[in-house]
C-alpha cells in the first residue's frame, strides 16, 4: 500500500511575530518563504489597524516570492480585489462559503467538529483545517493523530491538521494519517 510521505506545508501568520509594521512583516515574510518555502500561506491578523494595508504587502511579497496558494484569514473580498488564491474563512462563517466560491477563491474553512467538516463538504469547500490536533495555547482538549487518522479515513476533503504542531516529531505523527497537509504559525517562525 502506498503511503504519502510528502504532505503540503501551510504557512500562516500572527501579528505577534512581526507587530504592524511593513518592515518586520517584509522581514520575516521573506526570510520564511525562502528557508522554508510553504506550499501555501495565509495572512491571519486579527488585531492590526492597517489590515488591508499588511494585506497587500503579504500578497505582493508572496506573488514576488513565486509563492502560488496565498490566502487571506476571513476577508474574502478583500482576497478577491487583492488577486489573492483563497481565503482561509473561519469556523463561524460557514454561510460566507458560497459567496467565495462564486469569486473563484480557493476555499478552506475552519472546522473543529466532525459536524463541521460535514457541512464543508456540503457546502463544498475545498478544504478544511481540523484542530487542535495537539496541544496549543487557549484551544482546548486536543483531537489527537487517532482522530486526525480516522477523520482523514472517513471524509473526502483535503484535510490541514493544525494546531500545536511545532516539532519534525509532530509531522511525523502527522504523516502517518492522509491528510493533505499541516498548518502552523509556530514551525515556520
Amino acid at each position: 500500500m502506498f503511503k504519502r510521505i510528502f504532505i503540503k506545508s501551510y504557512l500562516i501568520t500572527d501579528p505577534l511575530y512581526y507587530g504592524n509594521t511593513r518592515n518586520k512583516l517584509l522581514e520575516i515574510l521573506n526570510h520564511t518563504l525562502r528557508v522554508n518555502k510553504p506550499n501555501y500561506v495565509c495572512f491571519r491578523d486579527k488585531s492590526s489597524k492597517n489590515y488591508e494595508e499588511l494585506a497587500k504587502i503579504f500578497v505582493d511579497t508572496c506573488k514576488n516570492n513565486k509563492t502560488e496558494n496565498i490566502l487571506l484569514n476571513q476577508e474574502y473580498l478583500l482576497a478577491h480585489k487583492l488577486e489573492a488564491h483563497g481565503v482561509h474563512l473561519t469556523s463561524k462563517q460557514f454561510n460566507h462559503i458560497k459567496e467565495a466560491k462564486a469569486l473563484n477563491l480557493f476555499v478552506i474553512i475552519s472546522c473543529h467538529t466532525e459536524e463541521d467538516i460535514k457541512k464543508a463538504i456540503i457546502l463544498k469547500a475545498d478544504a478544511v483545517s481540523y484542530s487542535p490536533i495537539f496541544d496549543t495555547p487557549n484551544k482546548g482538549k486536543n483531537k489527537g493523530i487517532e482522530e486526525l487518522i480516522r477523520i482523514c479515513n472517513t471524509y473526502e476533503i483535503k484535510v490541514f491538521a493544525l494546531g500545536g504542531i511545532i516539532t519534525k516529531e509532530h509531522l511525523q505523527e502527522i504523516k502517518k494519517s492522509k491528510a493533505y497537509g499541516f498548518a502552523s504559525i509556530r514551525y515556520f517562525i
